[in-house]
């Protein structure tokens, strides 16, 4: 079986599935606390922007892969009304239990499923909109993922990948200190998992630039890819269309 990443470690497919499972697990009940406390509430924004440049429309479908607590599906859900369906989904169950709770109390009543970004179930040509949010960096076959997002897109669809990128050289020290130094600090702190927070790190690193993922996107059958960075590149999204 050919090998692949967890963090800066080399291992099976399955061994990596096992792993990031046993992360989200752990920082499953402390996810959106955590998230505030490492972007200084950033997140918030790179989300808003995110809905805003889909041009999602009151009554159409929105597809949130790896949603996790929600926050990105409950902004589509606000976006397409009552007229329109956000389906919001996860690998993880335990994160997909919080998010669906979440949704819930904020008077969203979801469809929840739980699946793999790399096999949707889901006929072809079903949404408007395929987003995933801080998730693509954990799939084991990004490629495989990213075409199933463009096999559910409807013509003239639009994915949206917001993840961790490549920051611009000249922060690229004081980044790696944050990184590699206050962000496990924290997790222990306040997750009570420090080792979570150091494969974050990691998985930051290992995963495709603004460049690479581009043309990932393209090879994987999207017409158009653009992308947006995000306080200076520390996050990027990148817009793939379909015509």
């Amino acid at each position: 079986m050919e090998p692949t990443h967890f963090g800066y470690e080399e291992v099976t497919a399955d061994e990596k599935t096992r792993r990031v499972r046993g992360v989200f697990d752990s920082v499953a009940t402390r996810y959106d606390l955590m998230n505030d406390l490492m972007s200084m509430g950033l997140h918030r924004a790179w989300k808003r922007f995110a809905v805003e440049v889909s041009g999602v429309r009151p009554g159409q479908h929105v597809l949130d892969l790896a949603g996790g607590t929600g926050d990105l599906a409950e902004r589509f859900a606000r976006r397409v009304g009552p007229s329109g369906m956000v389906v919001h989904t996860d690998v993880n169950g335990a994160m997909l239990a919080v998010g669906r709770n979440r949704l819930i109390d904020a008077g969203l009543f979801l469809p929840t499923v739980q699946c793999n970004a790399e096999a949707l179930p889901f006929r072809e040509r079903s949404f408007d909109c395929v987003a995933i949010g801080f998730g693509l960096r954990n799939v084991t076959r990004k490629e495989q993922a990213l075409a199933e997002m463009r096999r559910v897109l409807v013509p003239g669809g639009v994915a949206l990948v917001l993840e961790f990128s490549r920051v611009a050289p000249a922060l690229a020290r004081a980044y790696d200190w944050y990184s590699f130094s206050v962000l496990p600090r924290l997790g222990r702190l306040v997750a009570r998992d420090e080792a979570s927070y150091r494969y974050l790190a990691e998985s930051i690193r290992m995963h495709p630039g603004q460049e690479e993922l581009k043309s990932m996107m393209e090879q994987c059958g999207f017409d158009r890819v653009d992308y947006h960075n995000l306080a200076a590149g520390v996050v990027a999204l990148h817009v793939g269309r379909v015509h």
